[in-house]
């Protein structure tokens, strides 16, 4: 049995299917189970647990042989440092309780000189699981290409939105990109290689080049022609705000991810090349293979797809929060069940809202602003739809099909909203309910909610209204 830590990720979310198509049996790891419901084959076991919760960790490893550690927390509100030690901790012990034979994990390439506290971080974990004794393999890699990435995105939006940039000094720094199924060809071979004891190898493309360069590189492969102005004066805030504007990526990852840019990222020690049958492809064919699937919509994983990447939620009710307000509408249309659904199931990305685009670009800002997810992670993919994708600030929670979306709010809420659709049969065709609720946490919530009232009222009207026009609608109705 081999157990997969991080299969909402974007690695994780590709190395299952790999490791299933080789015929191995896996279990998957996840905070939120519902979350990976029918993402996997019916023979993937997914159990419930978190790195953070000892006595989960125990049963999830009994029985296991290998394990991969794909967990960071990056997305994290909190002290992400001081959560990933105490997760790699909880894990390690686990491990050697439930006699693993060894542990597979996927960190960072770090150069010399003062690290940043990310790249520290993923250091200080590969040292943290090797520290209880469990054979660990460590594969540090650089910038990984492939749609969906973190670092393709970045690449994609930056490149195809701004024809002069003014970049920041980071531009100049070194890495060694390594494309995204070359990792998972690494960790895959990772459960067999005859090896005694803990190991790391450094792991990366054939070619080393900088992130100006890279940027060229896509330029090139897009066709288009691409002016960049360094400047030194862009601090790491300065340089999130600036990502945040125009790429998906939100200022409070940002700010992280951009104080790790100023160290170089390349392969110091060949020996993964000696030990491995692993030849990378070159940074040039990484590229034109992540366009070839980002173009057509279907990236198989992206980085916002893991739960952690908006940091942990609130839990639901308790005492921190009060009564819930609730908003519903609904609204009787001439389609059948499937008419009625299929404008729901295509809202937002670059679909929209289907009513007052403007408004929700302008709350995307502000989110932005505060340092959320903002607007700018869309879907991904424009029809289908499963539990746990990232949907603009939304995430889906519940989605049955021709029945049932529910969209759960990572925006900057004070206190917890979701926005609820759902259809039913009606005499002469299907009824849409349309429920919005908000848990107020505290004063600040109740102030929140009221304050904004009369545009959430008009809103929420108008979407159903939208949404009733597309299923061949009749006016909503209050209720």
């Amino acid at each position: 049995m081999i157990l997969v830590t991080g299969a909402s990720g974007y690695v994780g979310g590709r190395l299952v299917p790999a490791l299933e198509e080789g015929g191995a049996r896996v279990r998957c790891l996840a905070r939120k189970p519902r979350y990976l419901a029918g993402r996997f084959s019916s023979r993937t076991d997914v159990v419930a647990g978190d790195v953070l919760d000892p006595d989960s960790l125990r049963k999830a490893l009994q029985g296991v042989d290998a394990a991969y550690y794909l967990v960071h927390s990056m997305g994290s509100k909190e002290d992400f440092g001081e959560q990933d030690r105490v997760g790699a901790r909880n894990f390690a012990r686990a491990a050697r309780e439930q006699g693993v034979r060894r542990v597979i994990y996927l960190g960072g390439l770090a150069g010399d000189g003062e690290l940043s506290p990310h790249l520290a971080s993923r250091l200080e974990v590969g040292r943290i699981l090797a520290s209880e004794g469990v054979p660990t393999l460590e594969f540090r890699a650089s910038i990984i290409i492939g749609s969906g990435s973190l670092s393709f995105e970045l690449l994609r939006s930056l490149v195809n939105k701004l024809p002069v940039m003014v970049t920041p000094r980071w531009v100049g720094t070194a890495a060694q990109p390594i494309a995204i199924d070359d990792v998972i060809a690494y960790l895959i071979h990772g459960l067999d290689i005859e090896h005694e004891g803990s190991a790391v190898f450094e792991i990366g493309g054939p070619r080393q080049v900088t992130y100006g360069e890279l940027m060229r590189e896509y330029a090139r492969q897009a066709g288009v022609r691409r002016v960049m102005i360094p400047v030194p004066f862009l601090s790491p805030r300065l340089s999130s705000l600036w990502l945040g504007l125009v790429t998906p990526v939100y200022a409070r990852v940002g700010r992280k991810l951009v104080t790790s840019l100023r160290n170089e990222t390349v392969v110091r020690d060949t020996a993964a090349l000696e030990r491995f049958p692993v030849r990378p492809l070159d940074v040039g064919e990484a590229v034109a293979r992540a366009l070839r699937e980002e173009d057509r919509e279907m990236a198989t994983t992206r980085w916002s797809d893991a739960v952690s990447s908006s940091g942990r939620q609130p839990l639901w009710g308790g005492k921190r929060f009060g009564s819930r307000i609730i908003d519903r509408q609904q609204a009787v249309v001439r389609a059948d069940a499937a008419g009625a659904f299929a404008p729901i199931q295509r809202i937002g990305g670059s679909r929209g809202w289907y009513f007052a685009n403007w408004l929700w670009a302008w709350r995307g800002a502000v989110d932005l602003l505060a340092g959320g997810v903002g607007m700018r992670r869309g879907r991904r993919h424009p029809v289908d739809v499963r539990p746990g994708d990232p949907l603009d600030f939304w995430r889906v929670e519940a989605f049955e099909p021709n029945r049932l979306l529910r969209l759960q709010a990572e925006m900057k809420v004070p206190g917890r909203a979701w926005l609820q659709f759902e259809v039913e049969p009606a005499e002469e065709g299907s009824r849409i309910t349309q429920t919005a609720v908000f848990d107020p946490l505290g004063l600040g919530g109740l102030l929140y909610w009221y304050g904004l009232y009369p545009i959430h009222w008009l809103i929420f009207r108008g979407m159903l209204r939208g949404i009733a026009r597309r299923g061949d609608a009749q006016c909503p109705e209050r209720i």
